[in-house]
């Protein structure tokens, strides 16, 4: 049985997260659909590299998919594609050797996140709209306070499996881009609590705003609080934009989530 890795482009907004789920409709159960309509199969396992939340999109979500097939990768990719929504699309579909595991080889992640600091007709899905004014300078100051090992507790909702229990995450970077209406929040590191990264978003701006000191944002790495979880960003402007592997460029730049609209920007 050969095992596939897929890459994996899709739009969250018209779903509930990445794994399968009763009575909701997610990505990996639009996936499982057609491969089993594809290749007639029930008997296979398709493993992804991580959850991503309600409404949260990929521009490279990463699945290894072991099933009973004679058909040639591309092959594979084309049928999938053609059975799937339009808003999921396999990039590419590899054979890689059985010792491959999509979630437990990954040595990173790559989340963006997208701001627009003016209201757009285009980009509403992809962006969170913050109508008030951002000191990007000050944002910065608290984003390099969070780069390195810490517990961030305070940003995470519990996780319910073991494998999950530790809330200490290296945060390798966290880098605030600014290109003209888009404010980017570009945040890698060894892997990521439940809506952590969308609490990370969310203390950021309201020290942006002024609504909360640089101090107040960084002691909550060593005080559990509720206020990130008050200030949860909107699941809109999250992308899971690369998963790494060994021997992968993170070097590589970040994608930006232009649609072709370059102008509206």
């Amino acid at each position: 049985m050969p095992r596939f890795k897929l890459t994996i482009e899709y739009v969250g907004t018209r779903y509930s997260g990445w794994q399968i789920q009763q009575n909701a409709r997610t990505v990996q159960g639009e996936i499982d659909r057609a491969v089993r309509t594809l290749t007639k199969r029930k008997d296979f396992e398709l493993y992804g590299a991580g959850r991503t939340d309600a409404g949260v999109h990929a521009l490279a979500q990463v699945a290894h998919l072991d099933v009973s097939t004679s058909l040639p990768a591309e092959t594979l990719r084309r049928g999938l594609n053609d059975d799937l929504p339009a808003d999921i699309h396999i990039l590419s579909a590899v054979v890689v050797p059985h010792r491959f595991h999509a979630r437990h080889d990954a040595v990173a992640r790559r989340y963006v996140y997208q701001v627009s600091t003016r209201r757009t007709a285009f980009g509403k899905p992809y962006v969170w709209w913050v109508k008030e004014p951002l000191d990007v300078a000050r944002m910065r100051e608290v984003a390099s306070a969070f780069i390195g090992k810490h517990d961030f507790a305070a940003f995470a909702v519990a996780y319910r499996e073991k494998e999950d229990a530790s809330t200490r995450v290296l945060l390798e970077r966290m880098d605030i881009i600014e290109e003209g209406a888009l404010v980017l929040f570009v945040v890698e590191g060894s892997h990521f609590l439940w809506r952590m990264v969308r609490r990370l978003v969310g203390v950021l701006v309201a020290v942006g705003r002024g609504e909360m000191k640089p101090s107040q944002a960084v002691a909550l790495l060593r005080t559990p609080s509720p206020l990130a979880a008050q200030l949860t960003a909107p699941a809109s402007g999250l992308f899971l934009e690369r998963v790494f592997y060994k021997g992968d460029n993170r070097a590589a730049e970040v994608a930006r989530v232009r649609l072709g609209l370059e102008s509206i920007w």
